[in-house]
């Protein structure tokens, strides 16, 4: 029996939940005695990373007891570059995730409210609440952000809002048009958080963000190495943003947060532009047949446009999640990413991890219902 701590935690950390990742192979494989397992649960590449990356990693090695530059400058230059923009504009990050908090930790002060969408990134609410802030959501309209409700929903004390776009977990676009018309409307005390985490996997006509900082500087736009650069395991973003709001975030960061081995893997990764390319290609076809045949079973999926569908279904998502785990394939459940319990969100696997989910599907169906312990 243990007793309680003597030193009280934050207030703001009471009743504030643990992010749950997806499933790890290894424990699946402990759990169930499974050789062959898929992991579809945390949408991760499929297709690796560029062999480029893993060349570079290999070479960085030979100076991993060295410690990393505390800014990445090559890498900054490369991206700077590629955007137009000044290296003051970039900023690294222990992937996109380490700039989420880095945002609230140097910005949200006890009272200030934040704007998001309900259902969006868990990890945003819980930064914001970390921090004392006020978490204030709008429900998604048709899975999609409902932008002019977001308006709506600001007043004199919002400090900060979020738009991720395509939006985890329903992998839904905003419209180029009306995201424009939103930059344009936020007030320019009020810090527009732009999370662009899957924007490489975008088939669709998009919004050319990072040209608006230089009439917008309150508009941050986040992305990643982990996604489709197939980079997660490395722990690498940046942000774009004003010079201001990135010495800010200087101010509040780890020293060496980014290590040697993601710098050279990122800044290689971006020469291997083809890699991208490949994987946008064959991930936006396995997108839309998996949608396609869910669809024809009755499933109400979302337009996706991330490497990820959601949909939902008629039973408890759980019930489906335990029912693929027995089988070896790991997704994520609604209750799990905080959504609707009904909704179940699957990453786009290889042609071959995706008909072995579908037969799996198709199994558990008997006499066209679900057959689910």
């Amino acid at each position: 029996m243990t007793t309680q701590h003597p030193v009280s935690m934050r207030p703001q950390l009471h009743g504030l939940g643990v992010y749950a990742p997806g499933m790890p192979i290894e424990e699946v494989a402990r759990r169930y005695g499974i050789s062959r397992i898929i992991k579809l649960a945390s949408n991760e590449n499929p297709r690796g990373c560029s062999t480029r990356a893993t060349e570079a990693v290999v070479r960085e090695m030979q100076r991993a007891s060295l410690y990393p530059e505390a800014l990445g400058p090559e890498l900054r230059a490369k991206i700077a570059a590629r955007e137009q923009l000044s290296e003051e504009q970039v900023l690294i990050g222990n992937g996109s995730d380490e700039l989420i908090r880095l945002l609230t930790r140097a910005y949200i002060e006890p009272g200030d409210e934040v704007v998001m969408a309900d259902i969006t990134f868990p990890r945003y609410p819980t930064n914001v609440r970390i921090e004392g802030g006020t978490v204030r959501t709008v429900p998604l309209k048709n899975g999609v952000h409902n932008l002019a409700a977001m308006l709506e929903c600001m007043g004199s004390r919002t400090k900060m809002v979020f738009v991720c776009n395509p939006n985890n977990p329903t992998g839904t676009v905003v419209d180029h048009h009306q995201l424009l018309e939103f930059i344009q409307a936020v007030p320019e005390n009020i810090m527009l958080v732009l999370d662009e985490a899957y924007i490489e996997y975008v088939t669709e006509e998009v919004l050319e963000s990072a040209r608006l900082l230089q009439n917008h500087p309150n508009l941050v736009i986040l992305r990643t190495f982990s996604k489709i650069y197939g980079l997660a395991g490395l722990r690498i973003g940046y942000g774009l943003m004003h010079p201001d709001i990135a010495g800010a975030l200087v101010r509040v960061k780890d020293a060496f947060n980014t290590s040697r081995v993601a710098q050279v893997a990122a800044f290689a990764a971006l020469d291997d532009q083809a890699f991208v390319q490949a994987c946008r290609l064959e991930n936006a076809q396995e997108r839309e047949r998996v949608s396609r045949i869910l669809l024809d079973k009755g499933w109400d999926v979302y337009p996706s446009q991330a490497n990820f569908v959601m949909a939902k279904v008629q039973e408890d998502g759980m019930k489906w999640f335990q029912a693929l785990l027995s089988k070896g394939i790991v997704i994520r459940a609604g209750q799990q990413l905080e959504a609707d319990p009904q909704t179940l969100r699957i990453t786009i696997g290889t042609p071959e991890e995706n008909d072995f989910l579908l037969e799996s599907i198709n199994s558990l169906y008997q006499d066209g219902t679900f057959q689910l312990s």
